[in-house]
């Protein structure tokens, strides 16, 4: 029989290895105006109760990087300590192309023409907390720019109002590459190969009740009990502070011209929500007409067109809120 000397163990204390959760890399790529603030204030609230990171990146202005950005920022995110969610306003980003694990992925997206209208007028005004505190949004933009109608900037051809600067949701999915800057069924068909190989999750924002509950369920060391928090009344309190100030709808004809300018954006966007409606399925969560959530729709204050000799032409304003 052996004797262990039991000295031998004394002052070393065995640290058990630290279980992660799958995944334990999670990264957010928010796309602009759909919802992002939204949902990182509750992420906020989310990393206190799960116990995790949440790494939040101030950088707002910069989706497109180099190929030193690239390695930099991905080495970066990499030694974020485990579990961890990051997020920024980024394209795509591929790890494995610096030899790097890739993270699982997840976003949310909103009906093109409803964020293009959000961006616009919080460009110019910001939102209900920029109002409350006298905050001038884009101090440096002049009152000519700032005051100009949404119409006459759709119709007249500002390059605000035109591509490429109305194609921005798809980029985000496409990744880095030149030519996901260029509005085409090339950086189209990109953008669905990245998101079905490379994202657990891309939920619409319109139904962003039950992209939470998704997301509980798919990733619950973050998102448990991300519902019960969303509808708190301590909550609500944070998020009442990211409504765009004074948005206006633009006239159904510069709403025609902008929908053609972005009929990529729609293919992409349709066939996110379909996939997303068939994710709900599996989930036994049922998709219920419902009426248009004020917080995040245009659509309820666009009037449908009267009869007329062009119904065929014009149906498209009803398509695109479906």
């Amino acid at each position: 029989m052996v004797h262990r000397n039991s000295s031998f163990l004394d002052g070393y204390h065995h640290e058990p290895t630290k279980v992660l959760p799958f995944p334990s890399q999670l990264v957010y790529n928010r796309v602009g105006k759909c919802g992002s603030r939204t949902v990182v204030q509750l992420l906020r609230v989310l990393t206190e109760r799960n116990h995790f990171s949440l790494i939040n990146s101030d950088i707002h202005n910069k989706t497109r990087l180099n190929r030193i950005e690239q390695m930099e920022l991905i080495n970066n995110i990499s030694l974020g300590d485990q579990p961890y969610l990051y997020t920024r306003h980024v394209h795509f980003l591929n790890f494995t192309r610096f030899g790097l694990e890739q993270p699982v992925y997840i976003n949310i997206i909103r009906d093109p023409i409803n964020r293009f209208v959000s961006n616009y007028f919080f460009r110019r005004f910001g939102d209900w907390r920029s109002e409350q505190n006298h905050q001038i949004r884009t101090p440096g933009m002049k009152d000519e720019e700032r005051y100009l109608d949404i119409s006459d900037c759709i119709l007249e051809n500002y390059p605000e109002c035109n591509n490429p600067r109305v194609f921005y949701i798809i980029p985000y999915f496409c990744g880095q590459h030149p030519k996901c800057r260029d509005p085409g069924e090339w950086a189209l068909q990109r953008a669905k190969e990245n998101m079905n190989r490379n994202y657990l999750l891309v939920g619409i924002l319109e139904e962003l009740e039950d992209v939470l509950l998704l997301l509980e369920r798919l990733l619950p060391h973050y998102f448990k009990d991300a519902s019960a928090v969303y509808h708190s009344s301590e909550y609500k309190k944070l998020g009442n502070g990211t409504n765009t100030m004074k948005k206006q709808v633009p006239s159904p004809e510069a709403l025609k011209v902008l929908f053609q300018r972005m009929r990529y954006e729609y293919n992409f966007y349709n066939y996110v929500k379909d996939q997303f409606h068939l994710l709900k399925q599996k989930f036994g969560l049922k998709t219920r007409a419902r009426a248009p959530n004020k917080k995040y729709e245009i659509a309820s204050q666009v009037e449908s067109p009267g009869p007329s000799h062009d119904d065929d032409d014009n149906a498209w304003l009803q398509d695109i809120y479906r």
